[in-house]
């Protein structure tokens, strides 16, 4: 069965203000990119996917992953992975540590074969002894993503992810993402204010509209 995220008839509302209105179905591989301004709702959306959506939100429609809804799965069984503009990785672990955090039990020296194998392939080959502060930002953004896929997500949502980043840095880490996720064939959401971002993702682009933001600067 190939994979695919189907968000139905979703209405996302501040304050009885509507905020975006969604009907999308993805399949794997494909990269739907969310644009607009602060307040537009992006962040919002991608919290709505992950059951993360702040208590002053209200939301109606259904989020299916590979034919399953997992709307009503607290946010550990719904299978989605995000990576954020931050790396977040955590400083008392190595990057080998890191990695293997969210990956799912099982036999701890095939999981280390794991985890080494992944840091070869996007470049950081005898790197997993590292500890992730002495890393760029490039290395941190990596070991950012080997983390999230390792965790085998079904689906992943992109917030920012490349946006820290300097430009040489920017197109090559944004090229890796989007190489792992259409090889993995994953269905992918972005929110972006980067026009190139949108440009390289070669899917569909959404653009939302600021509304009401002095009701959504009150909120927060």
């Amino acid at each position: 069965m190939q994979s695919s995220l189907q968000i139905k008839d979703l209405q996302l509302c501040l304050q009885d203000q509507l905020l975006l209105s969604l009907d999308e179905q993805l399949n794997g591989g494909e990269i739907l990119t969310i644009m607009g301004p602060s307040g537009s709702g992006k962040s919002s959306l991608l919290n709505w996917l992950t059951g993360t959506l702040a208590s002053s939100f209200s939301a109606t429609g259904e989020v299916w992953l590979n034919g399953q809804n997992v709307g009503n799965l607290p946010t550990h069984l719904r299978h989605i992975g995000v990576l954020y503009q931050d790396a977040l990785l955590f400083s008392h672990l190595t990057v080998a540590g890191n990695i293997a955090f969210a990956m799912p039990k099982g036999n701890k020296k095939q999981r280390l074969a794991k985890v080494e194998e992944s840091l070869e392939q996007v470049g950081l080959k005898g790197m997993g002894n590292r500890h992730p502060d002495n890393l760029s930002g490039g290395q941190q953004a990596r070991v950012a993503l080997l983390r999230t896929l390792l965790s085998e997500p079904k689906a992943i949502l992109l917030d920012e992810p490349f946006s820290k980043l300097d430009t040489q840095l920017r197109v090559a880490t944004r090229q890796l993402v989007f190489d792992q996720i259409r090889n993995r064939k994953l269905p992918t959401i972005m929110v972006t204010h980067d026009h190139s971002d949108a440009e390289a993702a070669k899917g569909k682009v959404i653009h939302l509209q600021a509304i009401n933001l002095k009701a959504i600067d009150s909120a927060r």
